[in-house]
């Protein structure tokens, strides 16, 4: 157990030294206001606050875990070997950075409740974090600095023996509609028919009236091979269903439909099955509660976990609505048009609520590539090179790579040509040294 002396414990220096201790490197911690049971402790132990008390383990502490609310954070990014970091603490300090500061500023998003300018659809772009102005997006800060960190410590205890954690990938799917042709209802299949002909697509007309006369498969109904992969590995996709209405922004499948619940169904068997809210569940807790009842129903189940349309994320309202309704872990925390760390980490954290200066339960999944980012590379084997750099920073932390993939994603159309081989990529990645 890693024991630290602190002058004052606040509800922010136990979440962020427990991350990094427990969720990261996998060694128990408690903290101290007194000094004589520091110096009685013969095991792990550090000292954290602005003063050394001797020749101790000491982090020199920055005011941020101390504070409460927003305030104005002077922030300056330095080079760290390999990496950045900021909050930088001076020569007397076992390390150069107050890691913890730095951690705690990018896991509760504290610049995420700083004024910015959002896009079209309400979302924080990545031009306005902290680690794409300072180029440091593409790494995985929190766990490198926690590694740094567990070196320094076995200097000073080279006794102590740390838990060697491994690399794992959290695959998820994202369903915002099950198919393209079948299961629309009356009214859609004629308005997309007379869309087909006013717009002289004469081949996708041809292609929908083979579907819906069941001479073809669906183009967006890869669910078959979905999960024959899953059964050849370990890896447990999370497949997201959205069930909510019909509206402008979301165009899935009615609940209602029997074969459509009887999907969901059997993707349960082999998947877990999560909850894709809807767009307008995001500003309405009384439509996400609906959708989660008729998911429950669905799955016969309680909902574990959900991601949002869009990717949409409007920090802290709906993080709390999830935790309100006992939705245990989200999937949304991430970019749409950037590959990276959103929040510095490839470590699954709990929500920090800054307003309440409280740890919550509901458990963040950020993840790491999305395919439409993939289709902005020109070749496939771009596409690989890209997916392999990402990869390997998660590797080199024994961290968890979270890809983003649609339904969609693995069917035949032309633009997602070699994603099936990318995605078995991903897969295959767990069964490398």
């Amino acid at each position: 157990m890693l024991l630290v002396y602190t002058h004052k414990i606040t509800p922010r220096l136990n979440y962020i030294f427990k991350h990094i201790c427990k969720r990261i490197l996998d060694v128990p911690v408690s903290f101290t206001t007194t000094v004589e049971e520091f110096i009685a402790h013969d095991s792990l132990k550090m000292s954290y606050s602005r003063q050394v008390l001797g020749n101790e383990f000491h982090v020199k502490s920055h005011d941020i875990l101390f504070d409460q609310g927003l305030s104005d954070v002077d922030i300056l990014v330095q080079d760290w070997g390999h990496t950045k970091c900021f909050f930088h603490n001076g020569e007397k300090s076992a390390i150069p950075f107050d890691i913890f500061a730095a951690s705690f500023y990018l896991l509760s998003r504290y610049e995420e409740y700083l004024p910015h300018v959002k896009d079209e659809y309400g979302r924080f772009t990545p031009n306005d974090s902290l680690a794409f102005k300072h180029d440091f997006l593409h790494q995985p800060v929190v766990d490198i600095w926690a590694q740094k960190f567990k070196a320094a410590l076995q200097q000073q205890f080279p006794d102590f023996k740390f838990n060697t954690r491994i690399y794992n990938v959290k695959p998820v799917i994202d369903v915002p509609t099950a198919y393209y042709f079948k299961q629309k209802g009356l009214m859609r299949t004629i308005g997309g028919t007379l869309s087909d002909i006013f717009r002289f697509k004469i081949k996708q007309l041809y292609q929908r009236y083979l579907v819906l006369l069941r001479f073809k498969r669906d183009p967006y109904d890869t669910f078959k091979w979905l999960t024959n992969m899953q059964k050849h590995t370990k890896s447990k996709f999370t497949i997201f269903f959205l069930i909510g209405d019909f509206t402008t922004y979301d165009k899935n499948i009615n609940v209602n439909k029997k074969k459509f619940v009887s999907l969901i169904k059997s993707v349960a068997d082999y998947c877990r099955v999560g909850l894709k809210a809807s767009y307008f569940a995001l500003e309405d807790f009384s439509i996400l509660k609906e959708e989660k009842i008729n998911m429950e129903g669905i799955i016969n189940t309680s909902l574990e976990a959900s991601r949002n349309s869009f990717s949409k994320l409007n920090l802290p309202n709906m993080y709390r609505n999830l935790i309100e309704l006992e939705i245990k872990e989200d999937y949304t925390m991430g970019y749409i048009n950037a590959i990276g760390f959103r929040a510095g980490t490839c470590t699954p954290f709990l929500f920090y609520d800054i307003d309440y200066e409280i740890q919550t339960p509901l458990l963040i999944n950020t993840f790491h590539v999305m395919d439409f980012v993939l289709l902005k590379q020109k070749s496939l084997l771009d596409k690989k090179e890209t997916l392999l750099k990402i990869i390997k920073e998660v590797k080199q932390v024994k961290g968890t790579f979270t890809p983003v993939f649609h339904n969609y994603t693995f069917s035949d159309e032309k633009r997602w040509k070699g994603f099936k081989e990318l995605f078995t990529l991903i897969l295959d990645s767990t069964n490398e040294d």
